[in-house]
């Protein structure tokens, strides 16, 4: 693809015969006579890559321009030229962001090689930019999060004004209501938006594991630990970190991350100097943590820097009015990643969601849709599709409707499902790794 450059200086003779170089160099080249023709050009041109700016220009000075230009465009490099180089002005001229500072007559024949150079910083860091808006499109904004229900609105309000803050956010709410959702939107909607954002499920890991994924560690601070690691905390500096199922932490855990909190620094496993940190801490639970740290099972202090800001998430069965529009923003998300077509819902198929009480919330919603769309006919979403617990009249294996064989028959469904990978069975279930092993081995579940 041929890269453009704009040429800013107001001597015509020296201002065409540069054009004339470049463009044999298989470059674009736009011309100005004047910085404010210049500047309206570029900001009407983003295809222009590098700018070659002389420093005296009858309406402006170029060394000036530069910080100008650069804020306005910073993906733009900026070659200034000069017929009096002097060694101050190619001093500002760096400070204010210049690519290189070049001397008329003495430099000519380095004009096309810096000008390889800075274009080729340039497409680094507009592919840089590309990948960067890649991530945050990947991550839900709070537009994304659908419902009209008085709840959902005034949580979707409390996100928004808390975003554009560093304050550490407590998501509350039942399993499966959104928690990372909203957290992914949140980070998405600050100013750390170009940064990391890393979630982890605090549930899922036994605490030795989760203090290395956590704070990582040193080579030889534990058998297995050939070589240093960072943590999430370090791979998270200048970004957010979601903190899921907070309150599964073992005390000595909440202990290192109520210092993180407080100091924005943390001892790596086996380490004797701390590190420093600049992250965000996002956290959610499903667990009464004020009354656990009442009864002294969570640490107050903990609790209380936590919960400066909370937020909470009502579960879907206090939400009715949104199902149809759920239903629908599943479908039609679901139906691109499976490439399965989607046109419309039957009236009936919505009714029978109305009827349920929803205990996954969401999650389970979601899985509910995912599984209609599978074995939709002609992209409509049938009654018929429903599983059982969502069916009238159909019933389980031996007609039993008690709560422990509608478990075991949901964890084997969703097992099945997921061909035995107990890290996704979990993931859809909403539980933790631990408690996953624990419910197979209670129900005595077949995994292939």
């Amino acid at each position: 693809m041929t890269s453009t450059l704009l040429i800013i200086d107001d001597e015509t003779r020296l201002r065409t015969l540069l054009a004339r170089v470049l463009r044999l160099e298989q470059y674009e080249v736009l011309e100005a006579e004047s910085l404010r023709t210049g500047v309206a050009l570029l900001d009407k041109s983003p295809e222009v890559r590098v700018v070659l700016l002389d420093v005296r220009l009858p309406d402006g000075n170029g060394i000036e321009a530069v910080a100008k230009i650069k804020a306005a465009h910073p993906a733009v490099e900026v070659l200034l030229l000069t017929a009096y180089g002097t060694i101050p002005d190619s001093v500002l001229a760096m400070k204010n962001g210049a690519f290189d500072y070049l001397v008329k007559g003495d430099d000519n024949d380095r004009i096309v090689t810096v000008v390889s150079k800075a274009l080729e910083k340039a497409q680094l860091q507009a592919r840089v930019r590309e990948l960067e808006e890649q991530v945050a499109g990947a991550l839900f904004s709070l537009d994304d999060i659908q419902g009209t229900s008085p709840e959902i609105v005034r949580a979707r309000d409390l996100a928004r004004r808390v975003a554009q803050t560093d304050t550490t956010v407590l998501l509350i709410g039942e399993t499966g209501t959104g928690k990372e959702l909203f957290a992914q939107a949140i980070h998405r909607e600050s100013s750390r938006r170009a940064k990391t954002f890393l979630a982890i499920n605090c549930g899922a890991f036994s605490r030795e594991l989760l203090e290395s994924e956590l704070f990582g560690h040193r080579a030889g601070s534990f058998t297995g630990a050939t070589k240093d690691k960072q943590g999430l905390f370090e791979e998270a500096n200048g970004g957010t970190l979601f903190l899921d199922e907070i309150g599964e932490l073992s005390a000595d855990l909440q202990a290192k991350l109520l210092r993180v909190l407080e100091t924005q620094e943390f001892l790596r496993v086996g380490d004797t100097r701390p590190t420093k940190v600049n992250v965000r801490i996002l956290a959610a639970t499903n667990r009464d943590l004020l009354k656990e740290s009442q009864a002294g099972t969570f640490r107050p202090d903990l609790y209380y820097r936590l919960s400066v800001f909370q937020i909470g998430l009502p579960p879907l069965r206090e939400r009715p009015g949104d199902l149809p529009l759920l239903a629908e923003g599943l479908a039609r998300t679901l139906s691109a990643r499976l490439r399965i077509p989607f046109r419309e819902i039957e009236p009936a198929f919505l009714r029978q969601l109305s009827g349920h009480s929803w205990p996954g919330n969401i999650r389970e919603l979601r899985n509910v849709i995912e599984r209609a769309l599978i074995l939709n006919e002609n992209g409509v979403l049938k009654a018929e599709s429903l599983p059982f617990s969502l069916s009238p009249g159909q019933a389980p294996a031996g007609d039993s409707y008690d709560l422990a064989t509608l478990e075991r028959v949901h964890i084997q469904r969703v097992l099945q499902h997921t061909h035995g990978n107990k890290t996704e069975a979990a993931r859809l279930l909403g539980i933790g790794l631990t408690t996953l092993y624990r419910k197979i081995e209670e129900h005595q579940l077949t995994v292939r």
